[in-house]
């Protein structure tokens, strides 16, 4: 078991414990996981110890695999044969993409969630490349009620998040959650 890993499902749990206060902006209610993403697998194979810890906090878990999403919407483009024929075509940002997944997220969350329930973000690594996680986690958090975890393969320095291998980061006003803290 990472120790890392470890700590990090303890300092979640220790937060996600305390009272949730009401009045938030959106993006005060957003809390980032982060974790190294040589961590990413170990990590998936212990969700549920993050679900657990939420629902012995009293708060319902939903979670949002977005891990699988853009070859799911590519292969329901209607010019999809045009990209693979030049693989570099792929490369950029996709605001249809990120636009038609927070549509179909939002269409999830429906009367799934409410101001008590956290919704789980898994899978952002998977918009590396594609889209802004910044301008998504931002719009996303805007249909969620309750709070939103973004496990969040990357790092987390001097109040500014990497995602992946960038060498751009940028500020959140989300509440970080490290093996440090």
């Amino acid at each position: 078991m990472s120790s890392r890993l470890n700590k990090l499902i303890k300092n979640y749990a220790r937060h996600i414990s305390l009272p949730w206060q009401v009045g938030l902006a959106d993006e005060q209610r957003v809390l980032f996981a982060v974790y190294h993403k040589e961590d990413e697998l170990k990590l998936r194979a212990r969700i549920e110890e993050f679900k657990v810890a939420t629902e012995g906090a009293g708060h319902p878990w939903l979670a949002l695999d977005i891990t699988n999403a853009f070859p799911e919407w590519m292969a329901a483009e209607e010019y999809r044969d045009a990209y693979f024929t030049d693989p570099s075509d792929l490369i950029g940002n996709y605001p249809d993409f990120i636009q038609d997944l927070l549509d179909r997220l939002e269409q999830q969350l429906g009367d799934q969630a409410d101001e008590g329930t956290l919704v789980a973000l898994i899978g952002s690594g998977a918009l590396f490349g594609f889209g802004s996680v910044a301008g998504f986690v931002k719009s996303l958090s805007a249909h969620v009620p309750g709070r939103l975890l973004v496990l969040f393969p990357g790092e987390y320095i001097d109040n500014t998040y990497r995602l992946l291998d960038a060498r751009d980061g940028w500020g959140y006003h989300a509440t970080p959650l490290t093996a440090d803290n």
